[in-house]
Formats: C-alpha cells, sequence, structure tokens
C-alpha cells in the first residue's frame, strides 16, 4: 500500500492532550470484520439506540468491551513499564536550555546512555551538560550516534541504584511530541502515561490501548473468567517517526526489544486450543505476537529483539480480536490496526470517529476490532 492511503482530516480539537477522568471511561467504537457493521452507541436489548434525557444516542464506553468476550477467552497486556525519559539539563559555559531524551542504558558500570538531544546543533563531543541546581548531576557527551543521538556518560559517583533514582527523579514522563509542544508534562502523567499492569522498565513511550484498563475493570473481566497473558515491548519512539516514502514496503522500523515466556504462551494457547478468543491489547502486542508466532498458529517463547512492520494487507496468525487507539495521519500505528481490522473498514470507522468528536493519540478513545 501507499502512505497516502493513511490521510484523513483530523482537527486540532480532537487531540487528547489529556486522559480521560476515569481510565475505562473513554468512549469505545466497534468493528465487526466479518459483518462489516461498525457500532459506537449503546443499545437496548432489541438493539435500540439508548437516548439519554435530551434525545441524543448515548455512546459505548471503555467498559463495554466486557459484553463481547466469555469465560476462557484470553487478553494479551504489554507490561512494559514507562520510565521518566525526558530530561531538561543547561550546556556548560553558555547555559543553553538542552532538552536530553533517555532511549536505553548502554552500561551500568560506565554509566553510559544512548539519548537524543535538542537542538542538536549544539551538542558536541566533549561538551557537558548539568542537570540539577547543585550540578551534581553531569554528563559529558562522548559519541555522535545519529543527527539528533548522542551517547552520554554520566559522572556520577555512586552505586547504581542510587543513581538511577536520582536521574528519574530529574525527568519527567515521556509524553509524545504533540503533546508537550502543546502543554507541559505534569507529575500526574508519571501515572497517568502507565498502564495499573506495568512492571518491565524500559519503554519510552506507553503502550497506549494498555492505559484504558483499570483494576476494577479488570477485576470484573477475572471475575467473568477471562484470562491474562502478560508479554513486554519496550515501546520505542519509532511509531512516532515519519515515514518518508510512498511506497510501505521500503520504509524500515526501528528495533524494538521484547520477551515472551512460558507462562504467556500456556495462557493463550491453552484458549486457541478451546477455540475461545484471543484479543491483543495494543498494536505493540500484536507486534510483538506475530513476531513470535509459529506455523502452527501458536504462541512460541522469545527472546530478543523485532522490527516487523505490519500494514495491510497482512495475514495474521495468532489474535482473533484487538483493541488500538485512534491515532494520527499516516502513523504507523494506523496502518497495524488497518491490516487487522481491515482497510476500508478502519478507514470508515476513523471518518465515523472524527465526524463525532471521538479523541486521538496516546490520550484518545478507543477501537475494538472482533472477528464477527
Amino acid at each position: 500500500m501507499k502512505l497516502s492511503q493513511f490521510k484523513f482530516k483530523l482537527s486540532e480539537e480532537q487531540v487528547a492532550l489529556h486522559p480521560s477522568y476515569f481510565r475505562d471511561e473513554c468512549r469505545l467504537m466497534v468493528i465487526h470484520r466479518k459483518s462489516g457493521r461498525i457500532d459506537m452507541y449503546q443499545t437496548d436489548e432489541e438493539g435500540n439506540p439508548l437516548k439519554d434525557e435530551d434525545g441524543n444516542s448515548i455512546f459505548l464506553d471503555f467498559r463495554h468491551v466486557l459484553e463481547h468476550f466469555d469465560d476462557g477467552d484470553a487478553f494479551i497486556f504489554n507490561d512494559t513499564k514507562v520510565f521518566p525519559a525526558r530530561l531538561y539539563g543547561t550546556k556548560e559555559k553558555t547555559d543553553a536550555k538542552i532538552e536530553v531524551f533517555l532511549l536505553r542504558e548502554l552500561s551500568e558500570e560506565m554509566r553510559l546512555w544512548d539519548v537524543l538531544v535538542e537542538p542538536a546543533r549544539k551538542i558536541r563531543i566533549g561538551n557537558k551538560l548539568f542537570f540539577d541546581q547543585s550540578g551534581s548531576m553531569v554528563a559529558e557527551v562522548i559519541d555522535n550516534t545519529t543527527s539528533r543521538g548522542r551517547t552520554l556518560r554520566f559522572l556520577y559517583d555512586c552505586p547504581h541504584d542510587e543513581f538511577k533514582r536520582d536521574l528519574y527523579a530529574l525527568g519527567e514522563a515521556p509524553l509524545p511530541r504533540y503533546i508537550v509542544d502543546r502543554r507541559p508534562a505534569t507529575p500526574d502523567d508519571l501515572d497517568d502515561f502507565q498502564c495499573i499492569f506495568a512492571q518491565n522498565e524500559g519503554a519510552v513511550t506507553a503502550p497506549a490501548s494498555g492505559l484504558h484498563f483499570s483494576r476494577e475493570l479488570m477485576k470484573r473481566m477475572e471475575i467473568k473468567g477471562i484470562n491474562f497473558a502478560f508479554i513486554t515491548l519496550h515501546c520505542a519512539l519509532g511509531n512516532f517517526n515519519t515515514i518518508e516514502v510512498e511506497d510501505l514496503t521500503k520504509h524500515k522500523m526501528d528495533s524494538e526489544q521484547m520477551h515472551i515466556g512460558k507462562e504467556a504462551c500456556d495462557v493463550v494457547n491453552k484458549a486457541k486450543r478451546e477455540g475461545k478468543k484471543v484479543c491483543a491489547v495494543g498494536t505493540s502486542v500484536v507486534k510483538a505476537t506475530e513476531t513470535a508466532v509459529g506455523t502452527d498458529g501458536m504462541l512460541k517463547e522469545y527472546e530478543g529483539w523485532t522490527n516487523k512492520f505490519i500494514f495491510p494487507p497482512y495475514d495474521f496468525g495468532l489474535a482473533d480480536s484487538m483493541i488500538a487507539n485512534f491515532y494520527h495521519p499516516y502513523s504507523p500505528l494506523l496502518m497495524s490496526t488497518a491490516a487487522f481490522g481491515g482497510y476500508e473498514l478502519v478507514m470508515e470507522a476513523y471518518r465515523m470517529a472524527s465526524e463525532n468528536g471521538y479523541r486521538f493519540g496516546c490520550y484518545g478513545d478507543a477501537l475494538l476490532i472482533v472477528n464477527d
């Protein structure tokens, strides 16, 4: 497919800059990919739309996900944990303000980090950056990796756990650029931009579809007999990079580290063998499971990296349902969603979402794709 096929109009007002007040109260749209039906509204037992006191149809909210799953079905979650990756420092001598975005730690012993810097033109090998008023948290630039990429060595002499604690205390939630360009990150974002089941640290952006799950909703799922499988894919910034080629087969995704253990495989494969539904929560889960699914349609243990880029047409081998957010035009996340739900259906759902005031982005509304 072509990049231009994923263009649509998105108003500034529909880009979600803040999360819903409660995690599970965002709007939900449902695509039935076999019948081609798209649902937006709550209905009574006879299928008639429910109305509020003003006579307006009532939108589905995320808690209605439960209506499509039952005892023995399995949900696959990404339990990666976001760390406070965005820091602001000053350059020695000039005191110029520099944004430093931590990507990953390269060496615990040497305090080496792979980072992005902005504005990059001001940061050269040998420069020192200061991150607190006391001057105790200092980093030296020791390498240029890309146009914006640098390797930093933090000059901080203490046990590693203490260093990480103090470094993270200076950082803020790594909200996407389209949010922080419009409003500053707040301490609340450190909780809001983290799934409640997050466990394994390493992500520099949240697996957004998992943000909608509250403890109350997951308890209701558990009571209903729905089983949970947790895999890890450390979400990187590649999903927000601009695609610069019209022919999507020529685009290369950044690699992301992932892990799928035996316990997750057992939960998912049991559901598959018993003919139950398997729901992938988010495009990161789809990417990971499609990397690790076997030719027999069963999930395999996996430890390593993936740069899989999923776009239509794509023959999925594992999950039969999927939850995604509504994403920006030209987004690889939109492309993955369209591959799962069908290009025409998903783009029609996006048109309906645009016309009906749905919220887009990591803090936006949700789309459920089911196989009926």
